[in-house]
């Protein structure tokens, strides 16, 4: 795809994986949009000529004000990358909240998002739809069981579509980062890819027409799972 004067929208692009991404694409030439919780960050983000978005994407009132930021607007690129974590525990009904707060923001919003948005995109001659979910989908760590259930769900979710766009002009592409170093993994040890070599593979497939794109060690991952699930189930407890 080329991204040259397209208008790209990037869910959580004021920080982390999402903010990479939103640079590179405006560095590559794209106009570009962030949607945040944070004014400061969005304040930040403006200053550099993105455009901004302030919404919550927990909440219906968050996707309907993202929605509503790009009506009249010619949007090509719609990137699903804003997540948050879970505080669940299985054996804790008081964290059930945490879990519903993390299914709302990292399942049900691109989904929302995909539906509510894919008559702008199918009205470009090219479009693409990126879903972030994670190598953590492919091979979950039990102290992570609602984040990984959701990014598992999401690339369920982005395999269904790509079949179902396939005759279209919306390419269905999904993005699957390793660990991260960004804020949501800050008391995580262990190796971690900085989120702007992240970004760097997610923009690159984006522009070569990739339909997945397995960054940094989730390439081994892929690979791992494909011989013994429970051996890369190891790996992703480790890193």
């Amino acid at each position: 795809m080329d991204v040259r004067g397209k208008l790209a929208l990037v869910t959580g692009g004021s920080d982390g994986i999402g903010r990479e991404i939103a640079l590179q694409l405006q560095a590559a030439g794209a106009d570009v949009i962030v949607t945040g919780r944070s004014a400061a960050k969005l304040q930040a983000m403006a200053a550099l000529g993105f455009g901004t978005i302030a919404g919550d994407l927990s909440t219906a009132a968050g996707v309907d004000a993202v929605v509503g930021g790009v009506a009249g607007k010619p949007l090509a690129l719609l990137v699903n990358n804003a997540g948050v974590g879970s505080e669940y525990e299985l054996d804790d009904v008081a964290t059930l909240d945490s879990a519903a707060h993390c299914i709302r923001t990292n399942l049900d919003a691109p989904i929302a998002l995909c539906t509510r948005l894919l008559p702008k995109l199918r009205a470009q001659p090219e479009a693409a739809i990126v879903n972030v979910t994670s190598g953590l989908a492919i091979a979950p760590r039990a102290g992570g069981s609602i984040y990984c259930a959701t990014k598992a769900g999401l690339r369920s979710y982005t395999q269904a579509i790509r079949h179902l766009l396939k005759d279209s002009n919306v390419r269905v592409i999904e993005a699957l980062p390793p660990v991260v170093e960004t804020n949501m993994t800050a008391g995580r040890g262990g190796k971690k890819m900085s989120a702007h070599d992240c970004a760097a593979e997610i923009v690159h497939g984006i522009r070569t027409g990739k339909s997945e794109v397995n960054a940094g060690m989730v390439k081994m991952l892929q690979l791992v799972h494909s011989i013994s699930p429970a051996l890369a189930r190891r790996i992703m407890i480790k890193f």
